[in-house]
């Protein structure tokens, strides 16, 4: 395919163009979520199981996605949207706290809605994994991102006098580094722990990272 397929226009059943294509683009994502992130995975899904997964024709595929990697692409930054919100959300509610409270609560948060349902975290630490640079370059451009959440907390806590004042940065992405690699190999079964176990050990990182200021 060179291109997607033109959209249609004008109302229909109700509903304007525009509200029937995002239906169109959540069912696929929905059936993206299932096939992707459980059986049979990525790599083993073809257009056709896709489209029958989500009731659709290939027409309506290709209207909305070019290829398979472009829906997986679209799982991959909505599921750390939905991870970002929950952190977002934590951290608004905790931001009266001291530190050490405020980060186990955002980072508890974020953990919960990444491993609440097992087809994300499937797709956030599995399925991307090796498909292609492109997809590499987004990996790792979302990943910067919560490098940045972080020193950005640093940051807040260094102001607030709770954190020695340095560079977070590298610290940050060792951080980042360990939740990935840690949580891909709990996923794959590398890892003999419960969820409360790992989310406990990560915290325990965070606030080391953050090294509090000594009197």
């Amino acid at each position: 395919m060179g291109g997607r397929l033109r959209q249609p226009t004008g109302r229909y059943g109700g509903r304007s163009a525009g509200e029937r294509q995002a239906e169109r683009r959540r069912r696929f994502l929905d059936a993206g979520l299932r096939l992707f992130g459980d059986t049979p995975g990525y790599r083993a899904t073809t257009v056709a199981a896709l489209c029958d997964a989500a009731g659709l024709s290939t027409r309506q595929f290709y209207e909305e996605f070019r290829t398979l990697e472009d829906v997986l692409a679209a799982l991959h930054l909505q599921v750390n949207d939905w991870a970002e919100e929950a952190a977002l959300a934590a951290l608004a509610e905790a931001a009266d706290l001291p530190v050490a409270e405020r980060a186990t609560a955002v980072f508890r948060a974020y953990a919960g809605n990444v491993t609440g349902d097992p087809r994300r975290i499937r797709i956030t630490f599995i399925e991307i994994i090796g498909v292609s640079p492109q997809m590499e370059r987004q990996r790792l451009t979302r990943r910067a991102r919560w490098v940045n959440f972080i020193c950005a907390q640093a940051e807040d806590a260094v102001a607030r006098g709770e954190a020695e004042p340095r560079d977070y940065r590298v610290a940050a992405a060792a951080f980042i580094g360990s939740v990935n690699g840690l949580l891909h190999d709990w996923t794959v079964g590398w890892v003999d722990a419960t969820l409360d176990e790992l989310v406990d050990e990560l915290v325990r990182m965070l606030l080391g990272i953050l090294r509090p200021v000594t009197p």
